[in-house]
């Protein structure tokens, strides 16, 4: 096993510049989780039962990390604004490549619209049919219940939504947010309530340092865009931390949603596929970001801070690295392995999704098996002479065109105020 450098650290590890560059990768990588999965439930389960596991997913994850993010930041309320900043933090819209637009008419009213939908783009391919699910069986019911977090008086409706018509129009959907004490609101569905017991939502992250330089919260008014740079760099490692938890609360609900529809084996190996996809496509566009080396070093500073073993406050690993390998220890207790999360997934005959991770850093990467114990799982990644051919998972999850997608800089923002 190696015994060299011990990473530690994770996302304190980086600096405020490189930290800026990661959260919105990582936000765009929650969001391809489902462009890794949901081809394979098409598969299983046909287009309906791949919208029935989106809904249930979204419904049983987002109102938990919304209701985190927002204690995390600061910004908690009942209102129009406080909706729309969660959205600006969330996995399922992430910036630019689903652009979302805002306005404020009151603090019960206002709008938002999607002037580019990345999410579109890759469905639209598939024809109306496809378009249909996603844009109306799938975003009623979870807008509803990314609203219902902040007020459960709240209810999105559209305006206007695609199959596009004309085949260009734009934006491509736009609507119209309410909260009125007059609605009713839902009855909290059962998945919703299962993950609420989980330990990644009970989970304390690292507590913001308000002494450094930046923006601690987002108490201010709501921003056009966000620009990460503009926040402190304690304040980044904790939205970074808390992305991450939302990539895991969105696997467990895909989790327990796909095993209500099949037997266990066939759920974990369904769920393993989504992890194998998503694996590779986070990994390269991490090391991309982060413009790090395909070395070991490099390596090493990627899974640090990899979805898969991040927060280390949640996934209890420890990553080493020399010369000639990088070491993973993958300790089988904390809070992952208390929900079955992730991590979980791998073991000595499934070490396909580390592959699919270590891969995405460089095709001559490998890895093996060290040691396997009720303890811990322990794993070396070496190189290879010859670069492995990429996975089927992985280039089903490259479909997406968020697997190229590169951010913008749109300058200042400007606040939005009630029209």
């Amino acid at each position: 096993m190696v015994t060299g450098v011990d990473t530690g650290g994770s996302f304190a590890a980086l600096s405020r510049t490189d930290l800026a560059a990661l959260v919105p990768e990582l936000l765009l990588c929650g969001q391809l989780i489902d462009r890794s999965g949901m081809a394979h439930l098409i598969s299983a389960f046909g287009r309906e039962g791949m919208a029935e596991v989106a809904i249930e997913e979204w419904q049983a994850s987002s109102p938990w990390y919304t209701r985190r993010m927002q204690r995390a930041l600061k910004f908690e309320g009942d209102d129009v604004v406080t909706i729309f900043k969660g959205m600006q933090l969330d996995i399922g819209a992430p910036p630019q490549f689903m652009d979302f637009r805002y306005r404020v008419d009151d603090r019960d009213h206002g709008e938002f619209s999607l002037d580019h939908c990345g999410a579109l783009m890759d469905v639209e391919p598939l024809g109306d049919a496809y378009v249909t699910a996603m844009c109306h069986d799938i975003e009623d019911p979870t807008f509803d219940a990314t609203a219902l977090a902040t007020n459960p008086h709240a209810r999105v409706r559209p305006i206007h939504r695609p199959p596009r018509a004309p085949a260009d129009r734009h934006p491509h959907c736009a609507w119209t947010v309410t909260i009125d004490p007059s609605y009713e609101p839902p009855a909290v569905a059962p998945h919703t309530e299962a993950l609420g017991r989980s330990a990644a939502v009970a989970l304390e992250l690292s507590p913001i340092d308000r002494d450094g330089e930046g923006r601690h919260d987002y108490s201010g008014p709501l921003l056009a865009d966000l620009r990460f740079d503009e926040f402190s760099k304690s304040a980044l490692v904790r939205i970074a931390e808390e992305v991450c938890l939302q990539h895991h609360l969105l696997a467990l609900g895909f989790l327990m949603s796909v095993r209500k529809r099949t037997d266990e084996q066939s759920a974990i190996e369904l769920t393993r596929k989504q992890l194998t996809g998503i694996a590779g496509i986070t990994s390269e566009r991490i090391r991309t970001a982060l413009g790090l080396p395909r070395s070991f070093a490099g390596l090493s500073a990627v899974l640090d801070v990899h979805p898969m073993l991040a927060p280390d406050r949640y996934v209890d690993r420890v990553i080493c690295f020399d010369d000639d390998a990088v070491g993973l220890r993958i300790n089988r207790r904390g809070g992952a392995f208390d929900d079955g999360s992730w991590p979980t997934l791998i073991d000595p005959e499934h070490l396909g999704p580390l592959d699919a991770l270590v891969r995405g850093v460089d095709p001559h990467f490998t890895t093996r098996l060290v040691s396997a114990t009720e303890e811990a799982l322990v794993v070396e990644v070496f190189r290879a002479e010859s670069p492995a051919n990429e996975c089927d998972e992985v280039a089903i999850t490259r479909f997406s065109t968020g697997s190229s997608f590169v951010f913008e800089d749109r300058g200042i923002p400007l606040p939005l105020t009630v029209v």
